[in-house]
């Protein structure tokens, strides 16, 4: 899924659903210059390539008394252990992120929960975990820039290719 097969008008059309994901296809198509069938076109073909992987509603957490986020540092003991590892968090609904991770750790999960009981009882299985040897919490005080929207723009720079070296010929 290389990034050259996706034109401008396409990364336009991610990006507008990035911002607005119940954006009318009329509104898209204005924004892009198509019709209505050619925009509903490039957008089915954007989910079938898996370049859209869905839609969902970007809930308040304070609105489901959910008040603690925290990222939680996990050293699991051999790459034997990862499968489950990955399988298990993914089961938890309170773990939201679970990455595999370079240093001391082995993963970095990003967990959001109602609050420090919660928190308690979520390490403490965690720890139980087949593998885990080691967790590191680090409770979130507040937050200043968070998103699901990614840097599409970035995608666009060519990477700088090193200069051909112009060496005099020696006699």
């Amino acid at each position: 899924m290389a990034t050259h097969h996706l034109d401008a008008i396409d990364r336009t059309l991610c990006d507008a659903l990035q911002n607005n994901g119940r954006i009318h296809f009329n509104e898209l198509a204005t924004v892009v210059g198509l019709s209505v069938p050619a925009v509903s076109e490039r957008v089915r073909k954007l989910e079938e390539r898996g370049i859209i992987r869905g839609y969902q509603a970007n809930l308040s957490p304070e609105a489901f008394d959910i008040d603690i986020l925290a990222f939680i540092f996990v050293t699991v003991d051999s790459s034997t252990n990862y499968k489950a590892f990955i399988k298990k968090s993914r089961q938890h609904p309170e773990i939201m992120e679970c990455h595999a991770t370079t240093g001391e750790s082995s993963h970095l999960l990003k967990i959001r929960t109602r609050n420090t009981a919660s928190l308690e009882k979520l390490l403490s299985d965690i720890q139980r975990w087949e593998g885990v040897r080691k967790t590191l919490t680090n409770l979130v005080l507040s937050t200043h820039v968070e998103t699901l929207s990614l840097p599409t723009s970035a995608a666009e720079v060519e990477p700088s290719k090193p200069a051909k070296s112009k060496r005099s010929a020696q006699p």
